[in-house]
């Protein structure tokens, strides 16, 4: 098994706002906490993870369908981490709910059957995240027809 390793830089800017650098190629993005400790001038940590969640997953399955030559496009993600309290008291994300919408009706998918059933198990990170964080995964085409839940 290889490995490799990602980095990210954070320098701080003010108080809870750090500015996010990824590599040379790629412009930084200022983090924030919401009000009232920061001042929601960037995603907080928690919309960074839930973006990191839908973006791998909607990649899984773009990825998994055009394996099969299908264009399921645009595919469009809404993700929700539910926020509260642990038994400790502490705050932390409970779970969260990603929903997959196809830009297209099923009928128009070949293969869909067999990508519902593997395009999460290639998703990097929901696969890591949800060994601590609950992930429900569930995938809609394009009226709203629910074919994974």
């Amino acid at each position: 098994m290889s490995g490799k390793t990602v980095q990210v830089e954070l320098r701080q800017q003010a108080n809870y706002q750090f500015l996010i650098s990824f590599d040379e190629n790629l412009p930084p993005l200022l983090g924030d906490e919401p009000a009232p400790l920061g001042e929601g001038k960037g995603p907080s940590p928690v919309q960074l993870l839930a973006a990191a969640v839908g973006n791998c997953l909607s990649d899984s399955l773009f990825f998994a369908l055009q394996k099969f030559k299908q264009s399921p496009e645009p595919i469009h993600t809404i993700v929700q981490a539910e926020v509260g309290r642990n038994a400790e008291g502490r705050m932390r994300v409970l779970r969260m709910t990603a929903k997959l919408h196809l830009g297209v009706q099923a009928h128009e998918l070949q293969q869909l059957d067999r990508v519902l059933e593997q395009f999460e198990a290639f998703c990097t990170v929901s696969q890591s995240v949800g060994l601590g964080i609950p992930i429900h995964t569930r995938v809609l085409d394009s009226q709203g027809v629910v074919l994974k839940d």
